[in-house]
């Protein structure tokens, strides 16, 4: 076995196996043992007291000296309170003419009185009597000490108690509630993560670092300290951290850019300090902040209450990553989707030096993470994973893995053995447009209204160049507002989209409403999601792109003002009020154009419009194969060439 002081391997490794855990006690840690013992005590002394006191009869004062003028009270001692002694108490007897019992001998207590003749009283009852003055340490212990302790006791138990489910007490709030994994207790490895094959080559330097750090020193190497994720959500930012440290075999903390922050002064950066810490104490290890926008935000653009407790925790974690004292062997890995708003000191170089982009998958991707995530399920034999690999553009991890849940959701509902095509299918209508709503039943002429809707939709991207192709058309009622929906998807993955594709994109999205014009003289509500996809995407033509001759090739950002930041700070560009009225009035051409064009389109197809409809009518959901049938031949053949 390599010893883990070697020159080789410079960072003492871990001992293998589950650590022992240190025994705690009621109150949650040793340094309080102590306190236990002396709850302990206390409560052995209330149980004497309370027998005791079970034993003692307690009598008035008035009582106390008429048995001290019969002279029944043998003796008795005299504290500041109270009179404590022996009487006699007589037995009578239980028949008339039986001679009396003798008396016994009892306890009592008495309050004491201000009395000037009980001395007198006492000496002509010939009572044996003592004086007693507490001890000046008995009066500290049980007037100041004990209550104290008390409530302290209290105190603390009862933020233990209110605290339980946070998993933290108000003794300490400065710590770091960092979730520890320890040696090859993350379960994940590179082999769990899939579709995105350059960050795991950006990660796996990381790996090689932590297993074998001897070997880069050598050659004078540093890895770097920090490595940002950076992706849209649902990419596996966190998986692949997981699989970092299951990879290397290391300490884990992982925690969220959240809680760092609470409502006391300076706790963030408390905590800070003490995970970085608790993290040399384990070295090597990797800390791990998920959401790291949540205090590395940029600092001075923003006012109010809470913002200088932001930026005092970055600037200690700043310190912490590049400070006096280096971290030896802690390598930092963070996530956010949000890079644009992070502070520059943070992307510095000696902070996070390495960026590593975990974009959405492409078609190879999609495939590799369903075939990670389908391990386990049934699978019928005649499954296509690339069909639908194909068929989910756009799709991040984590949508993919919900789609391979909810097919086994819909297979196990109808009680199959496997999971068909069909049902990866469904649950891909499911994830993209919501849940079928069969109980919601529409009239008859709602229902006709809806089919007009969507076959317009479906009929000018099969007669528009660019256009996605129509998978399937549905006047079944889906989510929270889809009374119907078309279903379009490109089999191609796409990064760039030419200014013909966009008003293809324009032209499909107003298709709806056209054909409601023209087959009933007038529109609906129904095409208000399609006005504002299309309005969004035609500005974004105009003032992102550059995509107007009247506006110029300028990239205008929208002048929005954003809550609690300081104007003018966030290099967001102003534009005038001339040219903000020109960006109107373009998209309202470029929509009016499109419009116009798709109304164009239907009534050249009008026949066709009306075919379709009546066979949406019947089937209530036509797929692609269905559809391109009902089509003329001109039409299939322009559908063919797109």
């Amino acid at each position: 076995m390599k010893n883990p002081l070697s020159p080789g391997n410079p960072f003492p490794l871990q001992k293998d196996g589950p650590q022992k855990k240190r025994p705690q006690g009621f109150f949650g840690s040793n340094w309080q043992l102590a306190l236990q013992i002396f709850v302990a005590l206390l409560l052995v002394w209330l149980w004497q007291e309370s027998v005791q006191r079970a034993t003692v009869t307690t009598i008035p004062y008035s009582a106390f000296l008429d048995k001290l003028a019969k002279k029944e009270i043998v003796e008795c001692t005299i504290t500041p309170d109270e009179i404590l002694g022996k009487m006699v108490v007589p037995t009578p007897p239980k028949k008339e003419g039986e001679a009396k019992k003798e008396s016994k001998v009892t306890l009592f207590r008495t309050v004491r009185v201000e009395d000037p003749n009980l001395v007198a009283e006492l000496q002509n009852a010939h009572t044996i009597y003592a004086s007693v003055r507490p001890s000046l340490l008995s009066q500290l212990i049980f007037s100041w000490v004990l209550p104290i302790a008390i409530f302290f006791l209290i105190w603390v138990g009862l933020s233990r108690w209110m605290t339980r489910g946070a998993g933290y007490s108000l003794l300490n709030v400065g710590k770091s509630r960092a979730r520890l994994v320890a040696e090859e207790g993350t379960g994940v490895t590179f082999d769990d993560v899939a579709g995105c094959q350059e960050a795991k080559y950006e990660l796996q330097e990381v790996v090689d670092f932590l297993k074998s750090p001897g070997r880069y020193r050598a050659l004078g190497a540093k890895i770097p300290k920090g490595v940002l994720l950076i992706g849209p959500p649902g990419t596996g930012k966190t998986l692949l951290a997981r699989a970092v440290a299951g990879e290397a075999h290391v300490a884990f903390f992982s925690l969220s850019g959240s809680e760092f922050v609470e409502m006391f002064v300076g706790v963030g950066a408390s905590r800070v300090r003490d995970l970085f810490a608790q993290a040399k104490g384990r070295a090597p290890c990797i800390i791990f902040i998920d959401e790291l926008d949540a205090i590395g935000r940029q600092r001075g653009v923003r006012i109010g209450m809470g913002h200088d407790e932001q930026e005092q925790t970055l600037n200690q974690l700043l310190v912490e990553m590049d400070g006096f004292d280096p971290n030896e062997g802690i390598i930092l890995l963070a996530a956010t989707n949000r890079p644009d708003i992070l502070d520059r000191a943070l992307l510095r170089p000696g902070r996070f030096d390495r960026h590593v982009v975990v974009d959405l998958p492409d078609a190879q991707g999609r495939l590799a993470i369903l075939t990670v995530h389908s391990r386990g399920k049934p699978l019928a034999p005649a499954i296509n994973l690339e069909e639908i690999a194909q068929a989910t553009s756009g799709f991040s991890g984590a949508d993919l893995a919900n789609l391979m849940n909810e097919a086994a959701l819909l297979a196990a509902r109808r009680k199959a053995q496997q999971i068909e095509q069909a049902d990866l299918f469904e649950a891909l209508e499911k994830v993209i447009a919501g849940p079928e709503r069969r109980s919601l039943q529409l009239a008859a002429e709602e229902k006709r209204r809806v089919a007009y809707h969507e076959v317009g939709h479906a009929l000018v991207a099969a007669a528009t160049p660019g256009a996605d192709p129509v998978r399937k058309i549905s006047i079944i009622p889906r989510g929270r507002a889809a009374l119907g929906y078309t279903l379009q998807l490109n089999p191609a993955q796409q990064y760039l989209f030419t200014r013909t594709q966009l008003l293809a994109k324009l032209r499909c999205a107003m298709g709806g409403r056209a054909a409601e014009e023209i087959v009933y003289g007038e529109v609906s509500t129904g095409a208000e999601n399609d006005l504002e996809t299309a309005t969004t995407l035609a500005r974004q033509m105009v003032c992102l792109y550059g995509m107007s001759e009247s506006v110029g090739l300028a990239h205008l950002i929208p002048s929005r003002p954003v809550p609690n930041e300081i104007p003018g700070l966030d290099g967001r560009a102003e534009y005038s009020g001339e040219t903000a009225r020109l960006v109107d009035q373009e998209v309202q051409r470029l929509l009016g154009n499109a419009y116009e064009e798709a109304k164009t389109i239907l009534r050249e197809e009008r026949a066709t419009l009306e075919a379709v409809t009546a066979e949406l009518l019947k089937k209530e959901t036509l797929g692609a194969e269905e559809f391109f049938a009902l089509l003329p031949e001109s039409a299939k053949k322009a559908a063919a060439a797109h």
